[in-house]
């Protein structure tokens, strides 16, 4: 029987291939893979183990490219999907934000309605 941590990686690893392969294909140039790769080392803090530096660096990098409405939604829906194929990772998302000391203009939810974020 896997353990949690163990099921929790695997639910995060299939979340992101699922965001890989479900890419949206708005009028915004933030893909889900920018997202992933932008927040890639940030997997370690997710699964419980320390800050890496390079994550919130990741995540000042990526809310400085998403600069256009639809650039902040594509993030949005990229990041409510995460959510909903890893239900810790709400929590743990909201620790990482506030321990990076950045902002974001919406949760890491899997309720969030990405539509009215400006």
């Amino acid at each position: 029987m896997a353990t949690n941590s163990a099921l929790l990686i695997k639910l995060f690893c299939v979340g992101l291939l699922g965001l890989l392969i479900l890419a949206p294909h708005a009028e915004a140039a933030m893909t889900c893979g920018t997202v992933i790769s932008s927040l890639a080392p940030c997997l370690t803090y997710i699964q419980g183990g320390p800050l890496n530096p390079a994550c919130c660096s990741g995540i000042s990098s990526l809310k400085n490219q998403a600069s256009t409405k639809p650039d902040r939604q594509a993030v949005c829906t990229c990041l409510k999907q995460v959510a909903a194929a890893n239900p810790g990772a709400a929590s743990k998302g909201a620790g990482l934000l506030k321990a990076c000391k950045v902002s974001i203009p919406y949760a890491l939810n899997p309720k969030i309605n990405c539509a009215s974020v400006n």
